[in-house]
């Protein structure tokens, strides 16, 4: 059955695992664990806390934090109450972060405390907090640069005056009844929003992609059913729960099939395989890096992983030979690769169980049912590639302009990518239109850092292209203009940018020259960039 059809709305995914997979284990944190039916009342509790904390149907609610339980149950809780999630990519830095923020008007944060060594609580008040001239706005929530956000809530045990603990919110929520909370989830249907997913695009400006519930429910069961996963799967999500492939790969297909979630909040190849052997995990996702670092580690033989079964990647080229050992060596059953992009919920073509690994290796699948893909060049050449069906994005949050770009004729989403269709319905990525880059899984945008990097003081001009990386898979190089009689150097503005933004984005390459490539229009030529 379709995924809109039978739950409706992802607080009744919520509420139908917890009783289908009452016993079954849900989350495994640390020591920590528990069953479906406890996820679904830690789920309510939370809903209860934001519908007391003034939260409506329709509101915006951001959520930066790394993969943990406390993720899942806050963010689930905000949509069981009827709000929008705005799920912040944890590498941000706090202007990054309180961009999203305020272009999306959220009214309550859920923040993590500290992650990585970073305070995002202090990083967030120094880009929003008295004085910030550049968000503008004053309001009587506890970042006067941030005036639509009333709340932020901090999961930890303590937090700063004017925000409040996780505990103290939950706390707050124990006068709403169940009755309530039930009443709120049950003014949502399939045409209600549940997420503002921002992603990067070309003008170097974040654009939300506004995805509903129903979107969400039919994409990520046709994922499930696809990928094969199912009740009794032990899920160790590595992929980060900001993104598609994270949240809704990851928990929303767990919640349908009743599999075990093992969040993840940092890639560390020891951490993965102690996990595996530990927790008999049998779905691993993530990017082909993940899984090369897993095969090359020189203690692999010494953790059992016979419990692997299932493994899904895409996000880059995939070598023929890592599907080949996958199976060989570790043993892994299903390898299948998958496209998606986030103005198209996420996923947008798939491999089929039983497909030749070659095909696996150096496509990324079929359209999934219910979408069509086609490519504006004759079958085996490349062009555009275009999506059209119920997993296109309403529209960018609030952007009229940026939507009508790349929303065409007929419901045809541009996506920006290059690619090639076989006879077979196949899709082989070639390029990227919008020159983005993907380093270890992460999606950069050249236009966006460019942007970041032409505030630097010293620059006169800059260009940022992708280059191949052995470990990353691709980096940033930046090719940079100095502005006249400075002495800046590559190391003082590598180091800039580490400060400025979030680590995948800093170029790990910079060269100087006297003037950029540009055509008669003044447009950065990049080819020559790339043929320097």
């Amino acid at each position: 059955m379709r995924g809109d059809v039978e739950w409706g709305s992802i607080p009744g995914l919520v509420r139908s695992a917890a009783e289908h997979y009452a016993d079954a284990e849900a989350v495994v944190e640390g020591r920590t664990r528990i069953s479906y039916a406890e996820l679904g009342a830690r789920v309510e509790r939370a809903a209860a806390a934001c519908v007391a904390s003034g939260v409506e149907v329709g509101d915006r609610v951001g959520i930066w934090a790394p993969n943990s339980l406390d993720w899942i149950v806050s963010a689930l809780g905000a949509v069981s109450a009827g709000a929008v999630l705005v799920p912040l990519n944890t590498r941000f830095k706090g202007s990054e972060a309180a961009y999203v923020l305020r272009s999306s008007g959220a009214r309550l944060l859920f923040v993590t405390g500290t992650f990585l060594g970073t305070s995002y609580v202090a990083s967030l008040r120094r880009a929003a907090g008295e004085g910030s001239g550049g968000f503008g706005g004053s309001g009587d929530g506890p970042l006067p640069g941030l005036p639509a956000l009333e709340q932020v809530v901090v999961l930890a045990d303590d937090a700063p005056a004017d925000f409040r603990t996780w505990k103290d919110f939950l706390a707050g929520g124990e006068g709403v009844g169940e009755t309530e909370v039930r009443e709120r989830a049950r003014e949502l249907d399939g045409s209600s929003v549940s997420d503002i997913i921002f992603t990067s695009g070309t003008t170097g400006r974040p654009k939300g992609a506004v995805i509903t519930h129903a979107q969400t429910l039919r994409a990520y069961e046709v994922w499930s059913d696809l990928a094969g996963l199912r009740r009794g799967d032990r899920y160790l999500i590595v992929n980060p729960f900001f993104h598609t492939f994270g949240y809704k790969a990851g928990v929303i297909a767990c919640l349908m099939r009743g599999a075990t979630m093992i969040p993840q909040p940092v890639f560390n190849v020891d951490t993965v395989l102690a996990n595996i052997a530990a927790e008999r995990v049998s779905v691993l996702p993530g990017p082909p890096t993940l899984h090369q670092s897993l095969l090359d580690h020189p203690a692999r033989d010494t953790h059992d992983l016979s419990a692997l079964r299932l493994v899904v990647t895409g996000a880059a080229v995939v070598p023929l030979r890592l599907v080949e050992r996958l199976r060989g060596e570790l043993g892994v059953g299903t390898v299948l690769t998958a496209y998606g992009l986030s103005e198209a919920s996420g996923i947008v073509t798939m491999c089929r169980r039983g497909d030749d690994p070659s095909v696996i290796a150096s496509t990324s699948g079929r359209a999934i049912p219910g979408t069509e893909v086609r490519v504006e060049a004759p079958l085996g050449s490349p062009g555009e590639v275009l999506v059209r069906g119920f997993n296109v994005m309403r529209g960018y949050y609030e952007d009229a302009a940026a939507t009508a770009e790349v929303m065409g004729e007929g419901g045809w989403l541009r996506t920006g990518d290059v690619g090639v269709l076989d006879a077979a319905g196949n899709l082989r990525i070639t390029d990227r239109i919008k020159d983005m880059f993907i380093v270890g899984g992460f999606n950069a945008y050249p236009a966006e850092i460019e942007q970041l990097l032409g505030v630097h003081p010293d620059v006169a001009d800059v260009a940022v292209i992708g280059v191949p990386d052995a470990r990353l898979g691709e980096v940033g190089k930046a090719y940079v203009v100095r502005r006249p009689d400075v002495t800046l150097t590559a190391d003082d503005l590598i180091a800039w940018a580490r400060r400025e933004m979030a680590n995948y984005k800093v170029p790990r390459a910079v060269e100087f020259v006297g003037e950029l490539p540009r055509n008669a229009s003044g447009k950065v030529v990049k080819g020559e960039l790339r043929g320097l």
